[in-house]
C-alpha cells in the first residue's frame, strides 16, 4: 500500500475550545486548549499538525492555548542521527541485556564465539545504539548464529496493530493501578481503547517499506507482555503517545529503555526525528527529556525550532511562556505565565485523557464560543493577511452526505458555520487545511 497524499482526505469534527480546565501538571485548573476530533486522518497532515504544536489523544486533536495555560506545553524532538545517549542511559541498556542474556549465557558465548581485538577495541571506543538496543533479542541472536547456548529469557519486541486485546488491557490496568495509582473506577477498557488503541492514522507501508500510522510496540519477555510503547510513525518522525510497562520489571529502568529504542527506530527506520511529546518546563517530572540530546523545542509562535540549550533553560526558568517574541526581546514580566505553585505527580497520560470530553466537561471547565483563538491571540495560529491570501472561500465543508465549499454556505446563509471553519482554518494552518474536510454535525 503506498503512502497518502494530500489528495486524501483528513475528515476533522469541530470541538471548540475550554479554558480553566483542570491542569494534570499542577494544582491550579488554568488548562486550555482547542479540540477537534478526527477518525481519518492522513500522516501527512498530522505531521504537519505536529510541527504546528497539536498532539492527539485517541482520535481527539488538541492543542494547548500556551499564553492561557499555567503550564506551557512545548512540543519537544531530537534529531535521531546524532543524538548522544548518556552514561546512565547505556548502562541501564547493558544492565537489561545482561539480564536477559544471563551470565552463563555471557560466559559460554565468550568461549564459543570469541570476539577479536579489533572488535573489542570497536566495542571499547564507541558506542552503536541500534546494535545495543537490539543485541538481547532473541531473533538478534538466531542472526548472528549465537544459539546454543540458549539466553536466560527469550526477549522479543514488535510492531503490532493497534487492536485491543484482555493481554494489553491487563497490562494497562497493572501500569495505571500500581505506577500511576488511578482508583480502579478510572480504568476501564472503553477508557483504554478510547486512549490508546483508537487512532485516526491508517497504518499503511511506502513502496519502500516505511511503515505508517499509529502501532503498538510490544516487548515480551518469555512470551509474556511486559511492556508496551503506543506510537505513530509519521514521515520525518517517530512521535511516541505513550508508554507503559508491569510492575513486575519497575526496577529496569523501562522509561531509558523505551526512550533509546524508540529512537533507535527513528534512525534505522528513515524517520528521522524522534518527537517526545510535550515538555513542561515547570513539572519535574518531564525534565527527563531534556537528557535525551541535542534536543529542539518547538517555538509556539513562529514554529522555528530552537534548540534547547542553557540560554533557553533560563528564559522558561525566568518566563514560563517562551515564544519567538520573548527570545527577541527579554522584555516580558516576571507575572506573565509562571506558576504560583509547585507541580503534582499527575502523569501525562492524566492530562491527555483530561482532553477527552465528548461526553461530558471537566468540573469547573468552561466551554467558550467559536472565535475564542482570535479574541485571545492565541500564540501561532494564521495572521489575518494569511487568512486572506489562503482564500477561506475554498474551505471544504460536509453537510450530511453533500461537500460543500464555504462560499457554497454563504449562498445557502449557513454563515455561522464559515466562522467555524475560519478558527480552524487560523489554528491547524493553511497546508491541512487544503485537503481537510469540515464535518457539520
Amino acid at each position: 500500500m503506498s503512502n497518502d497524499t494530500h489528495n486524501s482526505v483528513t475528515l476533522i469534527s469541530y470541538m471548540g475550545s475550554t479554558r480553566n480546565g483542570r491542569c494534570g501538571y499542577c494544582t491550579k485548573s488554568t488548562s486550555c486548549s482547542f479540540y477537534l476530533r478526527s477518525y481519518d486522518l492522513t500522516v501527512t497532515d498530522y505531521q504537519i499538525l505536529l510541527d504546528r504544536g497539536w498532539r492527539r489523544s485517541g482520535t481527539l486533536l488538541y492543542k494547548p492555548h500556551m499564553t492561557l495555560s499555567c503550564c506551557p506545553q512545548y512540543t519537544i524532538r531530537v534529531d535521531a542521527t546524532t543524538i548522544k545517549t548518556s552514561r546512565d542511559q547505556r548502562q541501564t541498556l547493558h544492565k537489561w541485556s545482561r539480564y536477559i542474556l544471563g551470565e552463563n549465557y555471557i560466559q559460554e558465548c565468550a568461549k564459543r564465539y570469541p570476539k577479536s581485538k579489533e572488535e573489542k577495541r570497536r566495542q571499547q571506543s564507541e558506542f552503536n545504539l541500534i546494535e545495543t538496543v537490539h543485541g538481547p533479542e532473541y531473533s538478534t541472536l538466531q542472526g548472528l548464529k549465537k544459539i546454543p547456548p540458549e539466553p536466560a529469557h527469550k526477549f522479543e519486541v514488535k510492531l503490532e496493530s493497534t487492536v485491543f486485546t484482555e493481554e494489553k488491557y491487563e497490562l494497562y490496568e497493572n501500569y495505571q493501578r500500581t505506577v500511576h495509582n488511578d482508583p480502579p473506577w478510572q480504568i476501564t477498557r472503553g477508557g483504554f481503547t478510547s486512549f490508546l488503541c483508537k487512532s485516526p492514522l491508517e497504518s499503511t507501508t511506502t513502496p519502500s517499506g516505511m511503515r505508517l500510522g499509529s502501532y503498538h510496540q510490544c516487548y515480551r519477555v518469555d512470551g509474556r507482555l511486559v511492556a508496551m510503547g503506543v506510537l505513530d510513525l509519521l514521515p520525518h518522525c517517530v512521535s511516541g503517545v505513550y508508554f507503559m510497562y508491569h510492575e513486575d520489571y519497575r526496577a529496569w529502568g523501562f522509561g531509558k529503555l523505551s526512550a533509546c529504542r524508540e529512537a533507535a527506530l527513528a534512525r534505522e527506520g528513515g524517520y528521522q526525528y524522534y518527537y517526545m511529546g510535550f515538555y513542561i518546563h515547570s513539572c519535574p517530572k518531564m525534565w527527563y527529556k531534556r537528557e535525551y540530546g541535542p534536543c529542539h523545542l518547538l517555538d509556539p509562535e513562529t514554529y522555528a525550532w530552537n534548540l534547547f540549550d542553557e540560554k533557553l533553560e533560563r528564559l522558561l526558568d525566568k518566563h514560563g511562556y517562551v515564544g519567538a517574541s520573548t527570545i527577541r526581546s527579554h522584555g516580558v514580566t516576571e507575572k506573565d505565565n509562571v506558576p504560583e505553585e509547585a507541580p503534582s505527580s499527575a502523569s501525562l497520560e492524566n492530562m491527555i485523557k483530561a482532553g477527552d470530553q465528548d461526553e461530558s466537561e471537566e468540573e469547573g471547565e468552561e466551554g467558550v464560543p467559536p472565535g475564542f483563538v482570535f479574541s485571545t491571540k492565541m500564540p501561532g495560529i494564521m495572521t489575518k493577511r494569511e487568512i486572506e491570501d489562503f482564500d477561506a472561500r475554498t474551505l471544504k465543508f460536509q453537510l450530511g452526505d453533500s461537500e460543500i465549499t464555504a462560499r457554497e454556505l454563504e449562498e445557502l446563509d449557513l454563515a455561522a458555520y464559515i466562522d467555524v471553519g475560519m478558527e480552524v482554518l487560523a489554528t491547524v494552518g493553511p497546508d491541512v487545511a487544503k485537503s481537510m474536510v469540515l464535518s457539520i454535525v
